[in-house]
């Protein structure tokens, strides 16, 4: 049997034969060798391009412009603008130095005259000095209409003239606009031109003047120069002359007080007072055309002389209702159940 065998066996032949089956311990395999390689990016790139002397005859042309090399639109997103002053105002960076100047010397010394100049002198002179500072400019006012090819409103001008040079009292009371309602209307040489087609210019606003544009200031230096040779002597020597120009100048001021105030209260009065000003002659000129208003011009004038754009309906009033009495005998209710 194996068994007995295996004990029968003497210890030191079986010590030997296990020491020859038991696995004998390997030595450890040597480390491997790094051989450094050398790499170069310009030889790399040589070798991946193939070497031609031209341009391959199968490369794709471009694909034109607008359209993706499959032939479909580009989704491209253009961006236009202007950078600068813009085209109707220049010299934008010395009007709004001249706007500023003009701005302080009016708090400081216009303004205060103007106030002192309406609250100093009663009413009535007050307005004696204004009817004559504008019946002296009805000559102007007639021969631009006349030049307008307005006969009827050239005439009732005249009229106006005559009136209130006569009855009014060298033009102390405006006996034509309250008894024969013959209205005051302004006119002047810029209006002519600019009936006639001709632009405003760039945009100016000039000391004393205040803001204007090319076209007007040449119409306000024709209608001021006008004034001595449509009257003659004594209107021709500067005793009378300045004091014209000072009450209109203050007359002009207390009846744009207003709209000076809400320009200065605006975010940017510079931008304000010039977009208004366009905007207000720009519809002088459509109504003496007789041409509609831009709806730009008519929400700027709106947003100047705080009007809204569209009327809001009132809520209707509420009637009044006596109130309810409660009953003598609330137990006597008859509460009957809804079927």
């Amino acid at each position: 049997m194996p068994s007995l065998t295996l004990l029968a066996t003497p210890p030191q032949l079986l010590s030997a034969a296990l020491a020859l089956a038991a696995p004998q311990p390997q030595a450890p395999p040597p480390p491997p060798q790094v051989v450094p390689l050398e790499w170069n990016l310009a030889a790399v790139q040589d070798s991946a391009l193939p070497a031609t002397d031209g341009p391959p005859d199968d490369a794709a042309p471009p694909p034109p412009e607008g359209e993706t090399a499959d032939g479909e639109p580009a989704n491209e997103i253009v961006v236009e603008g202007e950078y600068g002053p813009p085209k109707s105002d220049p010299l934008e960076r010395v009007n709004e130095e001249s706007y500023r100047l003009t701005q302080a010397v009016d708090q400081t010394l216009v303004e205060p005259m103007a106030n002192a100049y309406r609250d100093g002198l009663p009413e009535p002179i007050r307005d004696g000095l204004g009817n004559v500072v504008r019946n002296l400019a009805e000559p102007t006012n007639a021969l631009n209409f006349l030049l307008q090819g307005k006969v009827g409103k050239a005439f009732e001008t005249l009229g106006r003239l005559a009136i209130n040079s006569t009855i009014g009292v060298g033009g102390l009371f405006d006996v034509a606009g309250k008894k024969a309602d013959i209205p005051y209307r302004r006119n002047g040489f810029g209006n002519t031109m600019g009936y006639y087609g001709i632009g405003p210019g760039p945009y100016m606003f000039v000391p004393v003047t205040g803001p204007t544009s090319v076209r007007d200031f040449i119409g306000l230096t024709l209608d001021q120069a006008l004034l001595p040779f449509a009257f003659g002597k004594p209107f021709n020597k500067p005793t009378y002359t300045v004091p014209y120009f000072v009450v209109n100048s203050l007359d002009q001021r207390l009846e744009f007080d207003a709209e000076i105030a809400a320009i200065r209260n605006s975010d940017d009065p510079y931008l304000m007072r010039r977009e208004t000003y366009l905007a207000k002659r720009r519809r002088d000129i459509a109504l003496l055309k007789g041409e509609p208003i831009s709806e730009l011009d008519q929400m700027r004038l709106e947003e100047l002389e705080g009007t809204p754009s569209f009327d809001t309906a009132a809520p209707p009033p509420v009637a009044n209702v006596a109130p309810v009495e409660p009953p003598a005998n609330p137990e006597a209710l008859l509460i009957t159940q809804p079927r």
